[in-house]
């Protein structure tokens, strides 16, 4: 009993004793900014990130209104500089972690200044005069600016960084430029912890990536699962689905490579409107299943609504082409790579499930159209849901200027490529139908 009394007095005394960390809450929006320039045998990053992110560290102040005392803060700058930023970051060259950067300089920056804006103004204000004695700065409401130097073999190397902002606060964005000699900037912005970031992969790396894109975003998508559920539900044989799901992937290649070239309507009602009309594909299949399809039309449809999908595909893509490089064809057909195999996963695991339902559970037809139904009211659902966001949006035709025009025709090439590749695999399945019926 003794024990458990102070165990629970403990407890009441750290529960009414008032915090002396309110001061130091984590913020909720964080932005760090980061320029990495390799010169000969050396690389230079430079950082700015808001003092209020660094926790942890005490500041020395002055006066009663507690504003930093910028003569002796050189030290907890420092300090904030190490535990924060250099701590948390990985700069590889070739695959090769470089060791722990050498730190140049630190600056403490007010909230109004704005030479973060280029590579060359960030680094002549954090070599160039610091703040003056007396600036009232309070550490909540000011900038770190830190550079590091890393020794590097070569600034022809190929680079990798790992950013590990995740604790700065509870959304941190990391902003990357990458200003490699040959003087074009590649820019980058992540959220979170992203990982391994390679700056300028090879083609086999970007496409590994996106390989692994693609099969992650098809398992992740619920709404693209249950269409390819509805395909799965009445044709279960893998001849017959493999047409299906495959005239689905083309589909979808053609709209997402088309939007990551900009071809798309860049419009701010387009992503809801593709997203209720996927919403409305889902319905639709779950329908037809109910009243009854056959697998030589279906492809034709699935084709049509893979068209749609693709625009879907390319929303959740646009922050991820950015770590494509210069392999941005290769990356985009890689995805389509990742999402056909996470596709045939899918059906893997589906066909054998559905089998053994239908077999020793419920009759084919009836299981069928229970499924479907489910099916069908979720979509329904989905579908009210979006279109009533749809509705909050003004549509307005566009300008007919010549960029517009270009568009329209670019798009009618690509739709006339679609409508060829449907008339032929057409023609081809009605010729083995046809021969088929002849034999016998």
């Amino acid at each position: 009993m003794p024990v458990f009394r102070i165990a629970v007095l403990a407890v009441l005394a750290l529960t009414l004793l008032p915090s002396s960390t309110s001061g130091h809450e984590i913020p909720s929006d964080v932005t760090i900014h980061l320029f990495l320039k390799p010169e000969g045998q050396r690389a230079r990053l430079l950082v700015r990130v808001p003092m209020s992110a660094m926790r942890d560290v005490e500041y020395p102040r002055r006066g009663e209104e507690g504003y930093v005392d910028l003569p002796k803060a050189e030290f907890s700058l420092r300090t904030a500089a190490k535990m924060w930023i250099s701590d948390n970051i990985e700069l590889y060259e070739d695959d090769t972690r470089l060791p722990e950067p050498t730190m140049v300089e630190v600056r403490a920056s007010i909230m109004s200044d704005k030479s973060i804006a280029s590579y060359e103004q960030a680094l002549a204000h954090v070599t160039g005069p610091r703040l003056p004695d007396d600036t009232t700065l309070v550490w909540t409401q000011g900038l770190l600016d830190i550079l590091f130097e890393y020794p590097i073999q070569s600034d022809r190397s190929e680079f990798s960084i790992n950013p590990m902002f995740g604790r700065l606060g509870i959304r941190t964005i990391t902003i990357l430029r990458f200003l490699p000699p040959d003087g074009n900037v590649r820019a980058f912005e992540f959220s979170g912890e992203p990982g391994l970031v390679r700056i300028d992969p090879r083609w086999h790396q970007a496409a590994l990536t996106f390989v692994k894109l693609g099969f992650l975003h098809i398992l992740d998508g619920v709404d693209h699962l249950l269409f390819l559920f509805c395909l799965v539900i009445p044709f279960r044989r893998m001849r017959q689905l493999l047409l299906v799901v495959t005239s689905f992937t083309v589909a979808h290649s053609f709209t997402l490579i088309a939007s990551a070239y900009n071809l798309a309507p860049d419009a701010l009602w387009f992503p809801p409107l593709v997203e209720t009309l996927i919403a409305m594909s889902i319905v639709y299949m779950a329908l037809e299943n109910i009243v009854g399809s056959k697998v030589y039309r279906r492809w034709i449809i699935t084709f049509a609504f893979g068209l749609i999908h693709g625009f879907g595909f390319s929303f959740a893509l646009r922050e991820t082409l950015q770590f494509a490089g210069s392999y941005m064809l290769t990356s985009l057909l890689s995805f389509n790579v990742g999402v056909e195999l996470g596709q045939l996963l899918v059906l893997i695991l589906l066909i054998p499930a559905l089998d053994l339902l239908f077999r020793r559970g419920v009759d084919e037809r009836i299981g069928t159209i229970i499924l479907s139904a489910l099916v069908a009211h979720t979509g329904w659902h989905w579908m009210t849901e979006r279109w009533q966001t749809l509705r909050q949006f003004s549509f307005e035709w566009p300008a007919l200027t010549a960029a517009f025009m270009a568009s329209m025709v670019r798009w009618a090439m690509v739709l006339v490529l679609a409508a060829a590749i449907v008339w032929f695999v057409s023609l081809v399945l009605k010729n083995r139908r046809t021969g088929s019926l002849s034999d016998v």
